[in-house]
Order: C-alpha cells, then structure tokens, then sequence
C-alpha cells in the first residue's frame, strides 16, 4: 500500500494577503532602489539605458573606502563592547537571583525606546569638552583625558547604546539552555560566572553570534551618533550618505544605498539562521 505524503498546512488567506502587503511594501522600494542604481540616469528620463557606471564610481571613490572602513572599525568596537556586556546581562536576569531583576530588565530596554538623538545629545552633555562628568573630571585631574570626538569613542557610545539588543538576542538562547548542564555543572562545584563562562555561553553561541552581526548591521546605518560626535573629517556610510544626497539624488546614491541593504541582508540573514540553530 502506497501512503500518501501528507499535505502541506494551508495558510489562512488573511494571513497570506497580510504577509504579502507587508512584503510589498518592504521590498518594492528596495526594487525600485536597485531598479535605479543600474540606470545612467532618473529612471523618469527620456535618455538613459542600463549600466554598472554608478557602482564602479562608488567602489574607486576614495571617501567611500574611508566611509566603509570607518563604518566597520565602528562595527567591530560595538561588538567588543555590546556583545560581552549584553551576554553578561542576559545571564546576570535569566539565571541568577538578581535583585529587581524586571527592574533592571527593564531599566536595559529603555534606550530601545528613548530617541537615538536624546542619546547622542545625552553623551556630549555628559562626556562633552564642556559635560558634566568632563567638567568634574577636569577639577580633579587638572584635564580631560579623552575627547568623544574619535573613532574610538564614537565606538563606545554606540556599543552602549546596542547592548539591548544584544541582550535580547542571548537571553532568549540562553533560556533554551539545558538547566540539568547548568545544574550538573554546579554539582561539581563550578561557581555561577565559571559555568556561564564554560556551559552557559558555549551552549549559547548561536545568539551571542547572531547579537554580534545584529550590532555589526547596525553600525552601517547608526546615523545619529556618528552625526554627533565625528570629529572633523571623519566619515562614515550614513554620513557619505547625507553628504551625497545633499549633493542631489543620483544614480551614485542608489548604488550606496544598494550597497549597504546589501551587506546588510547578508549579516541579517546570517544572523537569522545561527539564532534559528538549536541547541
């Protein structure tokens, strides 16, 4: 007797039509930023026809090479610091008896939630030449020992202000964590840090990797705080960006923008697949 396979579970059609709406409104202005990218010219002019012109400018463009070098030595900073201490915490509120730890929970999420202008703005009053703590650190050691002003520092305050979101990504792992590893681990007389540190967190790697491309996409389009506080000449993708579109909308500024929806879908997509790894 020959079985049937089984048939595949229909999708309720209000569903569909919603997944579809949703999918045209994301990916038709994506496709019309593509479409235009390989034209010579506004897709709306008489004369134009289909060419690499505007990529090959934007990839010998010696400001683009700074931009994205920039964009990912900031990338890379914003790892180093939102993936450890995001990991950390994600630890510190699933596993350990933390004191108010909704509290703290949710003290984490509020810059999700908080304006990426107050932050940066936020930043200069406080770690400013003129801020408060610069200004009480100046009283004490008679000068300010860093400026914000820096590729480094652009780094930090953007690894900071991303640590929620790596947060989220390693705490859902971290609670699909077999707790009888955990528990084993702590029958044999590790400490609470020793077994995030050697259960916990190699079991956990999928969303401590998936956070860190999370944090390396979004340092391709962190906009606000790279506005604030670049110094003078630094440039990044968002602000190679702004300058061009200031210069007029061109075939040049699709390309870019193609550019960076195309790395980053690949660092989404891969980020996607390692959370979607089970344990």
């Amino acid at each position: 007797m020959v079985r049937k396979a089984p048939l595949a579970p229909s999708v309720p059609w209000p569903l569909a039509l919603l997944t579809g709406a949703v999918g045209l409104l994301v990916l038709a202005p994506i496709g019309i930023l593509v479409y235009q990218s390989l034209l010579t010219a506004p897709f709306f002019a008489p004369a134009k026809r289909f060419a690499l012109e505007a990529y090959r400018y934007v990839l010998h463009d010696p400001y683009f090479l700074e931009a994205l070098k920039n964009s990912f030595l900031i990338g890379l900073g914003m790892v180093l610091i939102a993936v450890p201490l995001g990991s950390l915490f994600a630890f510190l509120v699933t596993k350990t008896d933390l004191p108010f730890a909704r509290l703290f929970e949710l003290l984490l999420l509020a810059p999700i939630f908080i304006s990426a202008i107050i932050l940066g703005i936020g930043f200069i009053v406080a770690f400013g030449p003129s801020g408060v703590v610069s200004g009480w650190v100046e009283s004490l050691l008679g000068h300010v020992p860093w400026t914000i002003y820096t590729l480094p520092a652009i780094a930090v305050i953007a690894g900071l202000t991303h640590v929620p979101y790596v947060y989220l990504y390693v705490a859902s792992t971290i609670q699909n964590v077999d707790a009888s590893l955990e528990e084993a681990a702590r029958d044999l007389g590790a400490r609470g840090f020793q077994t995030f540190l050697h259960v916990t967190l190699p079991l956990a790697w999928p969303g401590v990797a998936a956070g860190a491309l999370l944090a390396l996409t979004l340092s391709l389009d962190d906009f606000v705080v790279t506005f604030f506080t670049a110094g003078p000449g630094a440039t990044t993708l968002p602000l190679y960006i702004y300058s061009s579109v200031k210069l007029g909308v061109s075939p040049k500024v699709h390309a870019l923008s193609s550019l960076i929806v195309g790395l980053s879908a690949f660092f989404l997509a891969l980020g996607y697949a390692l959370s979607r790894r089970r344990l």
